[in-house]
């Protein structure tokens, strides 16, 4: 504080000590800062007290913020690595069995794009599974075995499959039926159609076969289900092309039996479902299949 603002305090002349109740309180005016008093060595320094407040609204901000980012990385994650589907058929019997539950790889195959060089993406290779977009119905996922690639000439005698004019072997392939169906068994027939295939595969189909093998086009493949008899498949649809390919499965993360084959569309039959699934998780559970590696 300067010293023109400090207050001016004569000495008293000798005389009586005057007691603490006869002296005089004097209030000095300043224009600056009130000085604090001075201490004395032994007096203890006063103590700040600060007032600690959490503030609701930043802990809400932080929190949807964590929220956010957990969404954001989830839905990349659902759109471009992995995704989660579910067996509804017969078709791939006994690879994969109604009520199986799977992880798809969505990353393995790669794109179109010209960079794609640059990334070490696998090639569909024959007796791949793999999961795709319905040519005839985008909007359905179905999963089946890569059979043929493009370029080769198939054709199946007496339900085996011949490439390029050999036999491939076929572990997986389960049968139902003996060989009693000529389209389905001796394919491709061009003078017989079957009575559930597409009509615009029939008239395409009946182009691309020579010597009674079905040539298959660049970018597309010829997949079918390993439960041969009973699987709607290329024979009766067509070709995949390549940009419908989504993945291939990796594992199944969880398996459960067919009693939820036909689920009631009702509010209170999902939750009906849903509480039976909860009560009753063991029982329903296959756990020789959960976490098992598809190939």
């Amino acid at each position: 504080m300067d010293s023109v603002n400090q207050p001016i305090v004569s000495q008293p002349e000798p005389g009586p000590v005057p007691s603490p109740a006869d002296l005089p309180v004097e209030v000095a005016a300043s224009s600056g800062p009130t000085a604090a008093p001075a201490l004395s060595p032994s007096q203890p320094a006063p103590v700040s007290h600060r007032r600690v407040t959490s503030s609701f609204g930043s802990d809400l901000i932080s929190s949807l913020q964590s929220l956010m980012g957990t969404v954001v990385i989830a839905i990349f994650v659902i759109t471009f690595i992995v995704q989660a589907f579910q067996i509804p058929s017969e078709s791939m019997e006994n690879t994969l069995l109604v009520g199986d539950y799977l992880l798809v790889n969505k990353l393995c195959y790669g794109g179109t794009g010209p960079g794609d060089h640059l990334m070490p993406y696998q090639k569909i290779a024959r007796r791949d599974i793999i999961v795709f977009h319905y040519p005839v119905d985008p909007q359905q996922h179905f999963v089946k075995r890569v059979i043929g690639l493009p370029g080769d000439r198939l054709r199946m005698v007496n339900k085996r499959v011949f490439i390029n004019g050999k036999p491939i072997d076929e572990p997986y392939v389960h049968f139902l039926e003996p060989a009693n169906n000529l389209y389905r068994d001796d394919f491709p027939r061009t003078d017989i159609p079957a009575a559930n295939m597409e009509g615009s595969w029939w008239l395409q189909m009946r182009k691309l076969v020579e010597d009674g093998e079905l040539i298959i086009p660049q970018g597309h493949y010829f997949v079918m289900g390993d439960n041969r008899d009973d699987s709607q498949d290329s024979r009766y649809w067509g070709f995949v092309p390549q940009e419908n390919i989504i993945g291939r499965p990796l594992v199944i993360y969880w398996s459960v039996q067919d009693w939820d084959r036909n689920p009631s569309s009702s509010l209170s039959g999902r939750l009906y479902h849903l509480a039976y699934a909860v009560t009753h998780l063991f029982q329903i559970t296959r756990w020789n299949r959960t976490l098992r590696l598809v190939h």
